[in-house]
């Protein structure tokens, strides 16, 4: 016995104790683990997930306070009866009607919420059983959402243990000083001792710079001494140290790998906790808001999961039952009953469009070399043949103008405008003929390709050629006319220029205004320093073009025609409501102000504009639920109950949408609103 006392008593044992003690501590740690994750995997055990435990002051809609202080409101119904209906809760009274909840898992599967603001607030709790957590073990929780046909993980939740969590810091640390033996300064291998000697008893002149701050360039030190700053250096440089610290930077990765076995993740993690001696279930409160998209009416919620100890996956969590989020929206009181406008068509239609073709000067023949003439031209012609197979109008006739810039005396400009325009109104006419001579030609060859045989009298086969078709074009009338000098369009292009200055400017529109003689006025200008640059630069432009095609419906007679056409702008609101893009369905829908912009608004949170609408409209079921919802959101718990239990007298199914909708639900809480009527509707089910 002595001489066992005398080891345990060494100095040298008692130096070990604290080691000993660690291992022994790890060794039964581990084989603690061992067995709980034996235990885990028998069981199959499985974090599961379940609906937030809802508090009236903290998840649910809370009433916005009246400043009345009632606890009961008067009901009056469509036959004049008045029904009071008591809060629920009686606070500083004798009498408690409320029962206290305790903190409970709610076991339900699936939970109505509510839209709001195209946004949807999702809680539940990842609930994770005591067996299986474990010092030296991270749990990896992964949350999948379902929404419509599309799948999105959302942040991982890790709970880690405060032993894995020592291991990780640990591993960083030893990761650390492995990075700390690696040199970042590479002259800190240089043997600046023995290459100072070298310098002083080899190269006393240069040792003589040791003081001097004379600077001495690499091709001066060479030429001089006959070795170079590189060479002294590289020679007395310890090239072994050097090459085993360029081996450390090479193994920075590897030796990442080896010490940092479980890195840790910030990147896509919501949680990540360390727990010590948890002596119950770890419950973790999760929130996820997403925006709506159209079609969207529920969402599931799944969770799987993973335990590591440190590198090395010990178990993986078989997925859970999905959680069910049934959406309930403002959007689904929408009235998609199409709205149709009065529409009149007129018989004759006009258009438009204008053509810049140059003419030589004091000339009125096209020269399609000229400027920009054949382009013109070209697009002239490809707007005639649209009017002409257009099929549901006729062209009567065309009216061209055309215009001249004001050099020279008006009489002889506007004689010349004429000229232009019938110049113009020619080429157009030749354009058309040409169209049809070119359209009879492909009927004409149509005809000749399509043949079939007949008998004659004689029993005998013969070719019969197929009627030809002509060309249906009415005779189209040209009106030319001259539009004289453009001085409006002149101004316009001097007041837009940014080359000419205000005081050219002002001075231009001065002599407009005081030359009411378009000859005299012009010539005033002649003298100015900007009218070389207005002849060069704007005349040009004056020399337009206009063309006015009058036509007429095909096959209609009256002059105007009253028909409804569906109200596009109108149905597209509705939609944008249906598919939860409130602002562009309010854009829509704010000129017509009617039910369904009140639905708009409600769905942007605008109160009181939603409000001042339906109060003017028929009260309907959806009318009166929709005051209830925002007299609830005001405050005002008199109104509120008054429509919302005449929306359901209305139509029952409001009994049991109301619970969808926080701010009704709100009120059948306090008021203890339709249990009789619950119940009834669950026998007659």
């Amino acid at each position: 016995m002595g001489y066992k006392n005398s080891i345990y008593h060494h100095p040298l044992m008692a130096l070990a104790a604290p080691a000993v003690a660690a291992v022994l501590f790890t060794v039964v740690s581990a084989c603690g683990s061992q067995k709980k994750i034996e235990v885990v995997r028998t069981q199959n055990m499985s974090a599961h997930l379940a609906l937030s435990q809802e508090m009236p002051d903290d998840n649910e809609y809370a009433l916005p306070s009246s400043g009345t202080g009632r606890d009961t409101v008067a009901v009056t119904d469509e036959n004049g009866n008045t029904f009071y209906y008591m809060s629920a809760t009686y606070e500083g009274n004798d009498v408690t009607v409320h029962d206290v909840l305790e903190a409970a898992v709610v076991t339900a599967r699936f939970r109505n919420v509510a839209e709001r603001h195209g946004r949807i607030d999702l809680g539940f709790d990842i609930i994770v059983p005591q067996a299986m957590l474990d010092n030296d073990w991270q749990l990896r929780f992964y949350p999948d959402m379902y929404i419509l046909e599309d799948s999105l993980r959302l942040d991982a939740v890790h709970i880690t243990g405060a032993g894995y969590r020592h291991g990780q810091i640990k591993g960083y640390e030893r990761y650390n000083k492995f990075l700390a033996t690696i040199i970042s300064d590479t002259t800190y291998f240089i043997d600046y001792r023995n290459l100072e000697i070298f310098i002083q008893r080899n190269i006393p002149d240069l040792y003589a710079f040791k003081t001097d701050s004379t600077f001495v360039s690499e091709e001066k030190f060479l030429s001089v001494y006959g070795v170079s700053e590189r060479m002294a250096i590289e020679h007395y440089t310890n090239k072994y140290a050097e090459k085993m610290n360029e081996r450390r930077k090479a193994k920075r990765e590897k030796m990442y790998a080896k010490y940092v076995k479980a890195p840790i993740v910030t990147d896509g993690v919501r949680l990540d906790t360390v727990i010590q001696n948890i002596n119950g279930d770890y419950i973790y409160q999760y929130t996820q808001t997403i925006n709506t998209r159209p079609k969207l009416r529920k969402v599931d919620v799944v969770l799987s999961g993973d335990i590591y100890q440190q590198d090395q996956r010990l178990y993986s969590m078989a997925r859970t039952e999905p959680l069910t989020f049934y959406i309930s929206s403002v959007s689904a009181f929408v009235d998609g009953t199409e709205r149709y406008l009065t529409k009149v068509i007129e018989r004759k239609v006009e258009a438009n469009t204008s053509a810049r073709v140059d003419f030589a000067v004091g000339k009125a023949d096209i020269d399609k070399k000229l400027g920009t003439n054949a382009d013109e031209l070209r697009r002239i012609e490809g707007y005639l043949h649209d009017i002409l197979e257009d099929s549901k109008f006729d062209l009567d006739s065309i009216v061209v103008s055309a215009s001249a810039s004001p050099e020279g005396a008006l009489a002889s400009n506007e004689k010349l405008s004429l000229r232009r325009a019938s110049s113009v109104s020619d080429y157009c006419d030749g354009f058309i003929k040409h169209y049809k001579d070119s359209l009879n030609r492909v009927y004409r060859q149509e005809a000749r390709e399509n043949f079939h045989f007949v008998l004659d009298d004689e029993g005998n086969e013969v070719s019969q050629q197929t009627a030809v078709r002509k060309a249906e074009l009415p005779d189209i009338r040209f009106v030319s006319k001259s539009g004289g000098e453009n001085w409006p369009y002149l101004s316009y292009l001097v007041e837009t220029d940014t080359l000419m200055t205000p005081q050219q400017k002002e001075d231009f529109a001065k002599r407009v205004q005081d030359y009411k003689d378009v000859d005299a006025r012009e010539a005033s200008m002649r003298g100015q320093a900007y009218y070389p640059y207005m002849k060069r630069a704007l005349y040009p432009d004056l020399r337009t073009v206009h063309f006015d095609f009058h036509l007429h419906r095909k096959g209609m007679v009256k002059d105007t025609v009253h028909t409804t056409v569906l109200d596009t702008a109108y149905m597209n609101g509705v939609q944008a409501i249906r598919d939860h893009d409130y602002e562009t369905a309010l854009t829509l829908l704010r000129p017509y102000d009617d039910y369904n912009t009140a639905i708009a608004y409600v769905s942007l949170d605008y109160n009181a504009s939603a409000l001042a609408i339906l109060e003017k409209l028929e009260k309907t079921d959806q009318v009166n639920y929709m005051l209830a919802l925002l007299y609830s959101r005001r405050g005002d718990e008199q109104k509120a109950v008054q429509h919302y239990m005449r929306s359901c007298e209305q139509n029952s199914s409001y009994i049991f949408r109301g619970g969808l909708d926080p701010e009704i639900a709100a009120l059948i809480r306090k008021y203890g609103l339709n249990k009789q009527d619950e119940d009834e509707y669950d026998l007659n089910y």
